[in-house]
């Protein structure tokens, strides 16, 4: 099963729980029915200053053993949620969807359908790691977003035990490797 259809519909149906309106917007709702604490509304749509599709160079897939032909990996979700990148496929590793998306920090973080790993910089930007409540593998699957204006970065890697070539790494550990290397791709500003 692919990477980013799984956590497609898992993000739309536990990441709007809680997330407000789907106006666009930055920032957090002036409605004036607003409750005591802020809930953040979505923007209308994916950062779109970094492409995970044609803005991620050879080397960097070279160095992660990752194929260079990435799958599609866009998706629309319910409530105006958006994903806009590709998965890329170790040979007998892991696999991992880079898409761009409309979904924040905080919103992941409001959501009792994920638990929070570890908060950490990453270039100079915030940066998360979680994982679904309800997946099993907790050391085979982990979600890493990177801040960026409007949304994040997401980073899902998929790394079952089974795996020769990364079966013994944790899952967020490669997740937090590769951020590091694509966090100098994304341009200031965004």
């Amino acid at each position: 099963m692919r990477v980013g259809v799984v956590i497609a519909g898992v993000l739309t149906s536990v990441v709007l729980t809680g997330c407000g309106s789907s106006g666009p917007g930055n920032g957090p709702s002036t409605s004036g029915q607003q409750s005591a604490s802020t809930t953040p509304t979505i923007a209308a749509d994916a950062p779109a200053g970094f492409d995970p599709c044609h803005d991620i160079p050879a080397a960097v897939l070279d160095s992660e053993g990752l194929g260079h032909k990435p799958d599609d990996a866009n998706a629309d979700g319910s409530g105006g949620v958006k994903w806009r990148g590709c998965s890329y496929f170790e040979d007998d590793g892991y696999g991992v969807s880079i898409r761009t998306t409309n979904i924040t920090l905080p919103m992941v973080r409001s959501n009792s359908g994920f638990v929070a790993a570890e908060e950490l910089n990453i270039g100079g930007r915030a940066a998360l790691t979680y994982h679904d409540t309800d997946q099993p593998d907790q050391r085979g699957f982990c979600l890493l977003n990177l801040e960026m204006r409007g949304g994040s970065l997401e980073i899902s890697i998929d790394n079952p035990a089974t795996r020769k070539r990364s079966g013994t790494l944790a899952s967020c550990d490669i997740a937090k490797g590769l951020a590091t290397k694509l966090v100098p791709l994304i341009p200031t500003g965004q």
